[in-house]
């Protein structure tokens, strides 16, 4: 039964309706998933949410994906895209993403998945899709507006000066500043403008600075 399934799903992460139509043709798919639930060939991330057991997967599965699949509309943002970028040196357990509805957070079995609401308007603008192998994708914010949601996300920064800005990415987020030069200026006041914040557009100002400066020179 579970090659014949592994031939119908392709892919490591898949929802109830697909692990059904794989089922076609048994007379009780309910009680086959709940056999292979607890003979664990399959792994219930969430509540219509699957991942195929250790021994029956062709490959790892993509936690990105999945959290995408989990709660959406959303995408991959903040701390969890920052370091896949390299933008920040530290290792981020939870995944994280941003979402046009109410913060929420997932403990599951394959890891935690940690949502931030954002107003609409901001989360219309500033993603990106990322292809993987055999079809699958995930949405995923670009450099510029991972760092303009962490930025909003930390609503206790009381960033007022270009100075208090630098210390902010610098010293609080340690990014690296050959990674600040990398990022677009423009961008970023475009979101800004999305998001009606006077602390995305003071980012943008530091970066245009930035990248006026010498490589080498302190930013």
């Amino acid at each position: 039964m579970i090659e014949r399934l592994r031939k119908q799903i392709p892919a490591e992460e898949f929802d109830y309706q697909t692990l059904l139509d794989g089922l076609k043709g048994y007379s009780r798919p309910r009680d086959k998933i709940t056999d292979m639930l607890r003979k664990k060939m399959l792994i219930r991330v969430k509540k219509g949410i699957y991942v195929f057991g250790e021994t029956y997967a062709r490959g790892p599965f993509s936690r990105e994906v999945l959290a995408n699949m989990l709660y959406g509309p959303s995408y991959l943002s903040l701390d969890y895209a920052l370091h896949y970028y390299a933008l920040i040196p530290e290792r981020v357990e939870a995944v994280t993403s941003v979402a046009c509805g109410r913060s929420r957070r997932f403990s599951t079995p394959v890891g935690l998945f940690v949502y931030r609401m954002i107003p609409m308007e901001a989360f219309q603008i500033g993603m990106d899709q990322v292809e993987l192998e055999r079809g699958r994708s995930f949405l995923m914010a670009t450099p510029e507006k991972a760092l303009a949601d962490k930025l909003w996300d930390d609503r206790g920064t009381g960033i007022r000066t270009q100075k208090e800005m630098r210390s902010y990415l610098l010293d609080h987020l340690r990014i690296d500043p050959e990674g600040l030069r990398k990022l677009d200026p423009d961008r970023l006041a475009a979101i800004a403008l999305r998001y009606h914040s006077r602390k995305i557009e003071r980012l943008a100002e530091v970066l245009r600075h930035l990248a006026r400066s010498p490589i080498g020179e302190a930013p």
